[in-house]
């Protein structure tokens, strides 16, 4: 398999398996959407970590399998091929991308689908599909400017250019940097913490600031709103207002 999902402790490891680069093939984005979904429907999920292993995240797309494809080709494949990534997107649980060395091209757009992204200290990011005659195809004009704003994106997007561990972090690309061999230990670390927490709350979370980065802000109120009302029917809520009160913030232990 090209993509498996195992799961301990309440995280699900999405581990892209395509030696040596991980490259993105028409296979491997229709096994990660398959998977994305499972992760959304099993319960004993709450959280995620996607994962390339030690040496790589992802380079990018199979360039040999694009370079056949015609126009045609590729209008009947481009909505899939978003759809792919969009399912990662929109795991309605805590997804965390452990980054290490190269993230390009669909690589870098598949980190962008986490919440969170963990990067070693050997890890390269970009969208280096300008140099191809492309631009990225995968969500990447839309999710990195939401991120790192227009101006940003646009650099890396015209230049192709790739960008180090600390740039990014600067850049606000990644959000932590740690030694190469720490990045998925660091990153289940965060998944697990997240995966004992409300989870009908988290989602909720999730779904209204994404839902408010997309629209405008009486829209992402209006989300906000019902699900704060809506959390007000959960067992979490009776549980964490309860712990509050009788033993302090942050003691609750959610079921």
């Amino acid at each position: 398999m090209t993509v498996t999902l195992e799961a301990a402790e309440g995280v699900g490891t999405l581990r892209l398996d395509r030696p040596p680069m991980n490259a993105l093939d028409v296979a491997t984005q229709d096994r990660l959407r398959e998977l994305a979904e499972e992760a959304t429907r099993r319960e004993d999920i709450r959280a995620v970590v996607i994962y390339g292993g030690e040496k790589v995240f992802a380079a990018g797309a199979d360039i040999k399998e694009m370079q056949v494809m015609d126009h045609a080709a590729m209008v009947a494949r481009a909505r899939a091929l978003q759809d792919s990534f969009t399912a990662v997107a929109r795991i309605p649980k805590p997804v965390v991308a452990a980054v290490t060395g190269y993230a390009l091209g669909g690589g870098c757009e598949l980190a962008l689908c986490a919440d969170f992204r963990i990067a070693g200290e050997n890890a390269k990011l970009g969208q280096p599909e300008i140099l191809l005659g492309l631009i990225p195809g995968a969500g990447g004009t839309q999710r990195l400017s939401r991120l790192v704003g227009p101006s940003k994106a646009k650099d890396l997007i015209f230049t192709g250019r790739q960008v180090r561990a600390d740039e990014a972090l600067t850049l606000g690309l990644v959000d932590r940097v740690v030694p190469a061999g720490e990045v998925y230990d660091q990153a289940h670390a965060w998944a697990a913490r997240l995966a004992k927490g409300p989870a009908i709350a988290l989602r909720a979370a999730k779904e209204a600031v994404d839902t408010g980065l997309e629209t405008d802000i009486e829209t992402g109120l209006a989300v906000e709103r019902t699900w704060f009302a809506g959390l007000f029917a959960t067992e979490d809520r009776e549980t964490g207002m309860r712990s509050f009160v009788e033993e302090g913030p942050g003691k609750a232990k959610f079921r």
